[in-house]
């Protein structure tokens, strides 16, 4: 398996994605391919006593940065690292492709020059989440479509659903659409209508699902547009970092706290982990002809190599092949 990383996206670039190449070549037994400039990454290498020999550079002096226009990953920056590994993606040359820069130009990218399964009318970005039982659930759309039409929210369930069945192991999955109440009143035109395609789709669709009632595994897959998903996503991201904070200062108050601290340390460290998105590494845009992978934006080691496990398991899973199968049965 080869996977081609952009060695130039996210904020600790390029040291952190070559640190998690090197580490996946060894741990994950995979072939790493780099774009980025050679020069640079090259030297980073040889200051950090990183080891290239087994690692493939795709030389690309151009970056595309997060504040550049999301089209000019096919435009001006078409020699970037991100474009050019997406290109060689499109042309064979890697089995997947992975970037931790900005999230616009990469689904960008990836519907452009990857390009999208036939018949799937937006690509999207979607990742597991913890819930307070010890489970996960699947959120899709996080940010990729702030307007959606009601048959895209379909497709979202769809693919999500197959994700969910062949990533985390859930068999017929449960599915909700997010919205303002349970009721199948509640919501806009757009939830209306996509609760009425939903519900009448073939899939395990049980419902409307409120915001609050997300991390009590109520579903598996839970359905958005691309605004209310991304609000969502950083609403539980952000209240799981302040109620750690919290819980920091509570328990640093004085000697009688910091010595329940001790004691309940454990536990606190097994929540702390389940909610760390280091552990999950980003997301994967689905929709597109072959594996695409977000890397969160400010990805260390640690964090870009999670995603390079996760990316692995979606490659041997024949994740596209079988989204392209579900959706070319329901045609």
């Amino acid at each position: 398996m080869r996977i081609i990383a952009d060695a130039f996206g996210g904020d600790n670039a390029p040291l952190a994605v070559i640190e998690a190449a090197v580490k996946a070549t060894s741990e994950l037994g995979v072939e790493m391919v780099l774009s980025g400039n050679e020069e640079i990454i090259r030297n980073t290498a040889k200051d950090n006593n990183l080891p290239l020999d087994n690692i493939e550079i795709l030389n690309a002096d151009d970056v595309i940065g997060m504040h550049d226009d999301p089209k000019e990953v096919i435009r001006s920056k078409s020699g970037s690292s991100m474009a050019v590994g997406l290109k060689a993606l499109a042309e064979g040359k890697g089995d997947a492709f992975i970037s931790a820069g900005s999230t616009g130009a990469l689904i960008m990218g990836a519907t452009f020059i990857v390009k999208r399964i036939k018949g799937i009318k937006r690509a999207a970005l979607g990742s597991c989440l913890p819930t307070i039982n010890g489970g996960q659930f699947f959120l899709m759309d996080e940010g990729a479509n702030v307007e959606c039409r009601a048959e895209m929210l379909l497709q979202f369930g769809i693919m999500a659903s197959v994700y969910v069945e062949n990533i985390v192991g859930i068999k017929n999955p449960r599915v909700a659409l997010l919205n303002v109440g349970t009721e199948d009143t509640k919501g806009g035109e757009l939830q209306l209508e996509a609760y009425e395609l939903l519900e009448n789709s073939g899939l395990n669709f049980i419902g409307n699902v409120e915001a609050r009632d997300l991390m009590n595994g109520v579903a598996d897959v839970v359905v958005a547009d691309g605004f209310s998903g991304n609000v969502a996503l950083k609403s539980i991201e952000g209240t799981a970092k302040a109620i750690m904070k919290m819980l920091k200062t509570a328990f640093m108050t004085n000697l009688k706290t910091k010595v329940a601290a001790a004691l309940v340390m454990p536990q606190l460290s097994v929540i702390k982990n389940a909610m760390d998105y280091k552990k999950i590494g980003g997301a994967p845009i689905v929709g597109v002809k072959k594996p695409v992978f977000k890397a969160h934006g400010n990805a260390d080691c640690e964090t870009f190599f999670s995603a390079l496990k996760l990316l692995k398991t979606g490659v041997e899973n024949n994740m596209v092949e079988k989204i392209e199968d579900v959706l070319g049965k329901d045609k």
